[in-house]
């Protein structure tokens, strides 16, 4: 009698993966083609390279909370399940619009209200709370739309040219600028549209959200300084990139600040706006310290 006992915690461990299996078999079929289709075009230019690190993130931070789909399944409320339905559906038409019409905004980013449906419809908020973050970060892999891209690069090159010579001319070297196109002893340099920071601005976003969310810092002033300061960062760091390609032209010649130089600007581009990062924590560290975490209300203290 007491035999078929130990399989019932087995029963319990499996009825979540029941429900979840066919969801995850159906984004799959949905998302690994969209997914392919990045891996062979977009994904191979430098302004979308953080795509793939941003997919894995995402699925690391869910693979994270899985303990929440693992668990036997809250009974979400009819609001919850409507507002799941909703969110669904209204996924799956942007999905078929985009992939039919070849528009990544709308097939890339149907699958975050996608995801969060199916969680609402099978889970609850409960679990849409535990993995928020792995689904706001999904963000990131969406392409600009064209309409940003073109507003907002012209505007970026024009300031970046404009402080890159001011502080170079301050500095000693004979640089003078006529538009975007800096002229430095006898070479001419353009700042191009993928020197104008819009990308970088981006990606740097991307890593500065997600050094925050896993710093866990409880000074409500620190995090919002530090997001405040993501993208005057990541401008900063472009303009010290474009120095840099200047003064190695200028140094070296046209043909280093084009080649092996000019690519390695860019990995120093991402550091420099790390490290800026960094320092900011850390000294805003001493000026908001975070306040100890509370304690669980049954922790005691030990005797």
């Amino acid at each position: 009698m007491n035999t078929l006992a130990p399989r019932e915690p087995l029963l319990a461990a499996l009825s979540p993966l029941k429900t979840w299996w066919p969801v995850v078999v159906g984004l799959l079929v949905l998302y690994v083609p969209t997914y392919s289709m990045l891996a062979h075009g977009l994904w191979n230019s430098d302004d979308h390279a953080h795509g793939p690190i941003v997919l894995a993130v995402a699925l690391f931070l869910l693979w994270q909370k899985r303990a929440v789909f693992e668990a036997a399944a809250a009974v979400p409320t009819r609001g919850q399940v409507m507002a799941g339905w909703v969110l669904l559906v209204v996924g799956l038409l942007a999905y078929a619009l985009g992939r039919s019409q070849d528009i990544l905004l709308f097939e890339v980013g149907s699958q975050i209200p996608v995801i969060l449906g199916a969680i609402l419809v099978t889970q609850g908020m409960r679990a849409a709370r535990a993995v928020w973050f792995a689904l706001f970060f999904l963000l990131f892999m969406i392409p600009l739309p064209g309409f940003v891209v073109d507003a907002a690069t012209g505007p970026l090159k024009q300031y970046i040219s404009i402080i890159a010579e001011q502080v170079l001319y301050a500095a000693g070297y004979p640089i003078a600028r006529s538009g975007v196109t800096l002229t430095v002893g006898q070479y001419q340099l353009l700042v191009a549209d993928a020197c104008s920071g819009l990308h970088s601005m981006f990606s740097l976003s991307a890593m500065g959200l997600l050094y925050l969310y896993l710093m866990q810092h409880t000074s409500l002033a620190r995090n919002l300084v530090i997001m405040a300061a993501i993208l005057p960062i990541a401008f900063a760091a472009n303009i010290v990139r474009v120095m840099v390609l200047v003064l190695v032209t200028y140094h070296l010649g046209d043909e280093a600040g084009q080649g092996f130089l000019h690519g390695f600007a860019g990995i120093m581009l991402f550091i420099i706006g790390l490290l800026f990062l960094f320092a900011l924590d850390g000294l805003l560290g001493f000026i908001f310290p975070d306040r100890p975490r509370s304690q669980p209300a049954n922790q005691g203290s030990a005797s």
